[in-house]
């Protein structure tokens, strides 16, 4: 198999159906699948996509029992995936589907483990827009990736990768840190990206605060380097302004007033420390739950058009080996 599409769905009932009918033309010359990975719909969504499994032969459907969060269900997607390129792709049309073919001409032209999309003209909501460029200038601090690379949601892993990434079975995954963790050869694509057709965006402050907790505490120690540094120049400080008031105390033989400074001094330590304990806290709490045993997500139903054992490990093994 080529190609598995995989597609988180949220609340997309009526979208998912001409999604799926408009993959399925536009992918005909290709041998693939369509996993979709319904996210705790709370509309019909999970029903569609049942009757869309019984329609299409192509189409592989798994429900979680809750809605755990997109990356998750893409990881879900990703387990089950068994094509030589993973495509992942939103269910609200703003990428068409007949881009998916420059995204894998792309990648077997240039021999890419991942590629990206690029857009020229992005038709989101400014609050998205904005919520992007900061989670850009954040990923390329602390996963040190290039500037102008733009970590969309559209983009396409080879099967190699995915096996790396799959391994993470940890609560909090973020597709972007697990591939920049396994991989640099990366390759990215302009693409159209079209207004969203049904519906409002689940992009949320709550849901953009979440990712940026991710990524901050779950793939760099940048932020501990940080306040190191931090601390390290706060001992350089005190020490020169210790010199400078004994100094300043000899010249002038008068002792150095020390009262209107204390509270300020007390206050910037106090602030120092508490930002410390809470970054050590954030990271000792997400340990705690990753060692907790809190699921990355959990199944409640499965409908595959293929053979396939329950609890069998899966293995990929390239064409041609």
């Amino acid at each position: 198999m080529l190609l598995s599409v995989i597609i988180p769905v949220y609340n997309s009932e009526r979208t998912i159906f001409p999604l799926v009918e408009c993959l399925t033309y536009e992918l005909a010359a290709y041998s693939f699948e369509i996993v979709l990975v319904n996210d705790g719909s709370r509309d019909a969504s999970e029903e569609i996509c049942e009757t869309l499994a019984q329609t299409f032969p192509q189409v592989q459907f798994i429900s979680l029992r809750k809605n755990f969060g997109e990356f998750q269900a893409v990881m879900c997607g990703l387990n089950h995936a068994r094509g030589e390129y993973c495509v992942i792709i939103d269910d609200d049309f703003q990428n068409p589907p007949q881009e998916i073919i420059k995204l894998l001409r792309e990648a077997q032209q240039g021999h890419y483990d991942v590629v990206y999309s690029q857009y020229e003209k992005k038709n989101h909501v400014l609050f998205r827009n904005m919520g992007s460029w900061l989670v850009n200038r954040l990923t390329t601090w602390l996963l040190r990736k290039p500037s102008d690379l733009y970590l969309s949601s559209f983009k396409l892993i080879r099967q190699e990768v995915v096996q790396e990434i799959i391994q993470y079975n940890g609560p909090y995954p973020y597709l972007d840190g697990l591939i920049f963790r396994t991989t640099r050869n990366i390759g990215r694509v302009i693409v159209q990206h079209h207004k969203r057709q049904e519906g409002d965006s689940n992009y949320t402050f709550q849901r953009l605060i979440s990712l940026f907790l991710t990524i901050f505490f779950g793939y760099s120690v940048q932020p501990l380097r940080l306040l190191t540094t931090l601390g390290v120049f706060m001992i350089a400080l005190s020490m020169v302004a210790g010199l400078a008031e004994t100094v300043g105390s000899l010249l002038t033989l008068h002792w150095p007033a020390k009262d209107h400074l204390l509270w300020v001094t007390i206050c910037l330590i106090g602030g120092i420390q508490l930002f410390g304990m809470g970054l050590l806290g954030e990271y000792v709490g997400r340990l705690f739950m990753m060692q907790s045993g809190l699921p990355q997500y959990v199944v409640k139903s499965e409908h595959f058009n293929y053979d396939r054992k329950p609890g069998r490990v899966r293995k990929y093994v390239p064409s041609g080996a």
